[in-house]
C-alpha cells in the first residue's frame, strides 16, 4: 500500500522550510529578504506556466479560458505588487546590515524574470549571455528566445477569428522587438469597434502591460528608496538602469488605437 499523502509530504514543507539560509550570523531583516525573493521566483514560476497556458489556449480559439487565465496573471501581479510594500518595512539602514554578504548576487541574475520578459516581447541578447553555456537558466532562455512571444499567439488567433492581418506581422522575427504597425492599428480598430468580445481579450492585454509597468514603477522606486542613487548589489547599475525599463509597452497597438476610437 503506497504512503498517504499529507500536506507536508504534498508540498515537501520540510524542503522548502530548510531553503532559507542566511549566510555567516544572522541580521534579522535578511530572513525576510530571502523569503520574498523566493516567492517571487515561485510567482514567476506560476506567471510563466499560465503565459504558456493562455497561448496554448489562444492556439486552440478557447477565448473564454485564455480570458480566465489572464485575469488570474493580473491578479498574481497585484501580489508582485503588493509585496513590495512589505519589503519596504525594512529601512535603509537594515538593509545595509547585511547588504556586502551578496556580494555580486543581484536580481539581474534571476532568469525566470528574463524568461517573463523573453515571453512578453521584451528580448534582449545581453540578458541571455549572462549565464554560463549549458546552465539549466541559459538553456530556457535560449528556448525561450527563439519562441513566439504571447502577442505572437494573439495576432494568429486573431487570423483564426477570420481578421486579415499584415503578413510581416504574422512572419516576423521573434527574436525583435515588437514593432508598431498602422494595418495592424486599423485591424485592431476593427475588432474594438465591432468585435466586443475579441476587444475585452485585447484589454485584458492592455491590462497585463500595464500591471507589468506598474510593477516596474514601485521596484524602482523600492531601490530608490532604500539605496538611492548608489550602484546596485553585483555591480548593477541599480536605479538608474532600472529607470530606462520605465514607460516602454509591450504590446504598442493597443496603445497607440486609443486616439483612433
Amino acid at each position: 500500500m503506497s504512503e498517504a499523502v499529507t500536506y507536508e509530504k504534498y508540498l515537501k514543507i520540510d524542503e522548502l522550510l530548510g531553503l532559507q539560509e542566511p549566510r555567516d550570523d544572522v541580521e534579522h531583516d535578511e530572513m525576510l529578504f530571502i523569503v520574498i525573493h523566493q516567492v517571487y521566483e515561485l510567482w514567476f514560476k506560476v506567471v510563466l506556466h499560465e503565459l504558456d497556458y493562455c497561448a496554448q489556449l489562444l492556439g486552440d480559439g478557447d477565448t473564454p479560458r485564455a480570458q480566465h487565465t489572464l485575469k488570474r496573471v493580473l491578479t498574481i501581479l497585484k501580489v508582485l505588487v503588493s509585496q513590495l510594500d512589505v519589503l519596504e518595512t525594512m529601512t535603509p539602514t537594515e538593509f545595509l546590515t547585511f547588504r556586502e554578504r551578496l556580494d555580486s548576487a543581484s536580481g539581474f541574475q534571476s532568469d525566470q524574470f528574463r524568461a517573463l520578459e523573453f515571453a512578453l516581447g521584451r528580448k534582449q541578447r545581453a540578458s541571455l549571455e549572462r549565464f554560463a553555456e549549458g546552465s539549466r537558466a541559459r538553456i530556457g532562455l535560449e528556448k525561450r528566445w527563439a519562441a513566439p512571444t504571447l502577442w505572437d499567439a494573439v495576432l494568429r488567433y486573431l487570423v483564426d477569428q477570420g481578421y486579415d492581418l499584415p503578413v510581416d506581422q504574422l512572419e516576423r522575427d521573434v527574436t525583435e522587438p515588437i514593432e508598431s504597425s498602422e494595418h495592424l492599428q486599423a485591424v485592431l480598430v476593427e475588432v474594438y469597434r465591432n468585435d466586443p468580445r475579441n476587444a475585452e481579450l485585447c484589454e485584458r492585454l492592455v491590462d497585463l502591460d500595464e500591471g507589468i509597468q506598474e510593477w516596474r514603477y514601485r521596484h524602482v522606486k523600492m531601490v530608490e528608496r532604500t539605496i538611492g542613487s548608489k550602484k546596485g548589489t553585483g555591480d548593477s547599475a541599480g536605479s538608474l538602469y532600472l529607470r530606462t525599463t520605465l514607460n516602454q509597452p509591450l504590446f504598442p497597438d493597443l496603445w497607440e488605437i486609443r486616439s483612433q476610437l
